[in-house]
């Protein structure tokens, strides 16, 4: 037997990278959201049963009981995408990650060979960035210029930061729709995608029902979209992303805990900074820090009873997430089921909830 025989002989247990691995037809990728807010379906992942079921997004309403809590990340995304010309006018593009003090920004460049140190970008009469240094993990450090205060020209020059998997322009109705209902406090360069799925009167009805909300905050940064290239995960190294957890959130998911309840965390990002910000002692307590937590098999969740997310890119963070949640050999097989049912994936894609008995 060959060593590529060997290799097909070894069972996958979401070990390796390559584990993450599923063919994805370019037709299941969504490039546009639904046409109506709230109007996708859900695939219902049982991890005690291993079933799995199909609804639609507005369900929720019946399956989450009164006494349970949603934590929903009221991050906003900004004006992160800014596309302008080199000095010898060919194209360029920047997209901006922290703030590092006005004037300064981390950022993405591309083309990344061209951009070096000196270089500026305009983007328009009033906005520029010059290229002022080269980061360790190869991202820059510009400055930007402009008469106005710099988030206004952000805001006013830049570009709705879709993913790169979205290969259209943004559009007008990016502004809404890449925007969960419920953002608030600007600083993230993706979407907190699960979240995108929720209207006003879904949030309304659950309420009146007796489920709690608490919010979070934890600004989403590009590496959310950085394929795990090492063979070993354990290998990868994250980015650092803020987050904050509330005196008033931390109240209601003890008192949920307390009661018997149950925590349903809205997206990955939610689970990060739950699992983040919870004590040794199981108790929730007002935090605010970065964190670099890399959740993966095996895992055992604290904060979290109840996952709804999107479905997410191979190789990612994010898979081995819901695959550290849902149990890896669940998790793969309703991804398969999702392409061979015509699930529409990723941020404007459909959801998948993963619950319990």
């Amino acid at each position: 037997m060959g060593r590529s025989d060997r290799n097909n002989c070894v069972a996958k247990d979401g070990s390796r990278t390559s584990h993450y691995d599923y063919d994805l037809p370019a037709d299941r990728i969504a490039q546009q959201p639904t046409e109506r807010r709230g109007d996708s379906r859900l695939m219902v992942v049982n991890r005690s049963s291993g079933e799995i079921s199909h609804k639609r997004f507005s369900d929720l309403e019946q399956m989450i009981p009164s006494g349970d809590t949603i934590v929903l990340n009221t991050t906003r995304v900004f004006h992160a995408r800014l596309l302008g010309l080199r000095d010898n006018g060919t194209p360029a593009e920047i997209l901006l990650l922290r703030s590092l003090g006005d004037p300064l920004w981390e950022a993405m460049v591309h083309p990344g060979g061209k951009l070096k140190p000196g270089r500026v970008v305009r983007f328009a009469e009033d906005l520029e960035a010059e290229i002022v240094s080269t980061t360790e993990r190869r991202t820059r450090v510009v400055r930007l210029k402009s008469s106005l205060p710099l988030d206004q020209a952000i805001e006013k020059y830049g570009h709705v930061p879709l993913p790169p998997y979205i290969t259209r322009a943004d559009q007008a109705s990016d502004e809404e729709r890449y925007q969960t209902v419920y953002a608030q406090e600007s600083g993230s360069v993706a979407a907190p995608t699960a979240g995108l799925h929720f209207t006003p009167e879904l949030l309304d009805r659950l309420a009146a029902k007796g489920v709690r909300r608490a919010d979070v905050v934890l600004h989403v940064g590009a590496g959310t979209f950085k394929p795990v290239d090492t063979e070993h995960p354990a290998d990868h190294v994250m980015h650092e992303e803020s987050y904050t957890l509330p005196a008033r959130t931390a109240d209601i998911l003890n008192d949920t805990r307390a009661s018997g309840g149950n925590i349903w965390a809205v997206g990955t990002t939610s689970v990060r900074t739950l699992e983040s910000a919870i004590g040794d002692d199981g108790i929730f307590r007002q935090k605010s820090a970065d964190t670099r937590i890399f959740i993966r098999p095996p895992y055992e969740f604290r904060a979290v009873d109840r996952l709804i997310t999107n479905f997410h890119l191979p190789r990612s963070t994010l898979i081995m997430l819901v695959a550290a949640f849902a149990g890896y050999d669940l998790a793969m097989r309703a991804y398969h089921e999702a392409i061979r049912e015509k699930y529409r994936l990723y941020s404007y894609g459909d959801a998948m909830v993963i619950v319990e008995d």
